[in-house]
Formats: structure tokens, C-alpha cells, sequence
């Protein structure tokens, strides 16, 4: 790989990447950098660094949204790991299943506090970490539901539109990482955002195989994604490549957002 492109002798975190979308991320990193830390709860990580076979990704477990425990979870972490070049954060929080009524105000507080908090300090104390270094790239996992509302027309009980927290939390994430590229943009640190759409996971695919087609037709492609598709949207947000992109939004949609 050219050396522009490059992530060789680079240590990249991945937030959440046991996931739909984050294992072909992890798993396309740990043949490219030198170290990739998939973190997530529980056994999740580990599982998948064993089921996958492996050989540069450690595995760590934490919560994100414990955010009494982040700042000393990264201070060991950055001990024994050295700090990273990159993150990649996919954690998301959500009400899950309700409807727009059905929502709690405790529900939608929960979305938030979950989501964008923990979010924000961990990207405020790794920026401070990696600013005497001068270099370092996060990214963060937005949602097409950051930057459109869901139509209703295409959902039919069970179904539900993705609901309004999750919504209003992922489009707090295209603002966060705005400001933050701004605010550290003068120590060479980069903040963009991965804002994906339509990637429904095999699980829901298997569950819902009727709401599929509709899905299809608010693409431009006529498609919904799979995983793998977005790996070359984060690698490039990741590598020099994109040594002068920061503060943007790469939609990674099949075109749903573009009518």
C-alpha cells in the first residue's frame, strides 16, 4: 500500500466494533496497522478477535457510557497501548422500538446522556493527549437520520420510524465534530464523521424480509449496504489521505439522502 495511504506502524481504537459495521472495519485494520484495540462491552470484543482469528487486534472491554470510569479507562489504556493514531467511535444509544409518543422525556434524557456526553469527554481528553504530538484523526459514526427525518410512509406495524432521539443524538454528533475540528484544528488534530444510511443488519433482514424492498426504493442505488461497503469511508478518514479533510460529514448512503 502506498505510503500516503498508508496505516502501517499506526495504532487505531475502535469504539463498538464488534458490531454490524464495525467487525469488517476491525478486521480490514488488523491487517493494515500495527495495532488495533476493538473495544466494547462485555466478552463482545473478545469474541470476535477469537472468531475471527485475529493476530493484531487486542480486545478490551468497557462501557462507554460509564463516564466516571472513561478518563481512567483511557489513562491505562494509553499506558499500556501507547496513544492512538486514530479512533473510529461507533456507540450509539437509542429508545429502541417506540413511537414518537411513546417516548419518555427519561427516555430521550437517556439518549442523550448515553449518546453524546460519554462522546464528548472521550474525544476532549484524547484530543488533549494527542495535541503536543500534533496529529491524530477521530471519527465519528453519525446516521443519515442525523440530516433527514424517516419517512413514515414506507413503515407498517411492527415496524416503526427510527425514532426521534436517535435522530436528534446523531445529528448532535455532525455539530460536536464541527466544533471540535475547529477547536483543535490548530494542533493538527482532524474530527470528521462517517454518517451512514440503510444497513440493515442479517439479523433484521431475516426478521423483516417484507420491509426490505421499501428500504431499496428510497435509494438511488435500489439497494440497501452491506457492512463491508463501509470500510473504504473510514480508512480514508483515518490515513493521510484525508490530511485536509476535517469537520465534514461522509455519507455513506446509496444515494438515500440525495432526493
Amino acid at each position: 500500500m502506498n505510503p500516503w495511504y498508508s496505516l502501517e506502524n499506526k495504532t487505531i481504537w475502535v469504539n463498538g466494533g464488534a458490531g454490524y459495521l464495525g467487525t469488517p472495519v476491525v478486521e480490514a485494520l488488523d491487517g493494515l496497522a500495527a495495532k488495533t484495540l476493538c473495544i466494547d462491552r462485555g466478552e463482545r470484543a473478545a469474541d470476535l478477535v477469537k472468531q475471527k482469528g485475529l493476530k493484531r487486534t487486542v480486545p478490551l472491554s468497557f462501557d462507554f457510557t460509564d463516564v466516571k470510569a472513561m478518563p481512567g479507562f483511557i489513562e491505562k489504556t494509553v499506558k499500556d497501548h501507547g496513544l492512538p493514531d486514530g479512533v473510529v467511535h461507533m456507540v450509539w444509544a437509542s429508545s429502541g422500538g417506540k413511537t414518537l409518543d411513546q417516548i419518555t422525556t427519561d427516555d430521550f434524557d437517556s439518549t442523550m446522556t448515553n449518546g453524546l456526553t460519554p462522546t464528548f469527554l472521550l474525544c476532549r481528553t484524547l484530543a488533549n493527549l494527542m495535541k503536543p504530538r500534533g496529529s491524530g484523526s477521530i471519527v465519528l459514526y453519525s446516521s443519515m437520520y442525523g440530516v433527514v427525518s424517516p419517512d413514515p410512509r414506507i413503515y407498517t406495524q411492527p415496524h416503526t420510524p427510527n425514532p426521534i432521539d436517535y435522530g436528534v443524538s446523531k445529528a448532535g454528533l455532525l455539530q460536536m465534530a464541527r466544533y471540535l475540528c475547529v477547536h483543535y484544528g490548530p494542533a493538527g488534530l482532524r474530527f470528521n464523521c462517517i454518517t451512514p444510511g440503510a444497513f440493515p443488519n442479517p439479523d433484521f433482514q431475516r426478521k423483516a424480509p417484507e420491509f426490505l424492498p421499501r428500504l431499496n426504493a428510497k435509494t438511488a442505488l435500489n439497494r440497501f449496504g452491506v457492512n463491508h461497503e463501509i470500510v473504504g469511508p473510514t480508512l480514508f478518514l483515518l490515513t493521510d489521505s484525508a490530511s485536509y479533510v476535517t469537520g465534514h460529514s461522509l455519507v455513506v448512503d446509496g444515494g438515500w439522502t440525495a432526493w
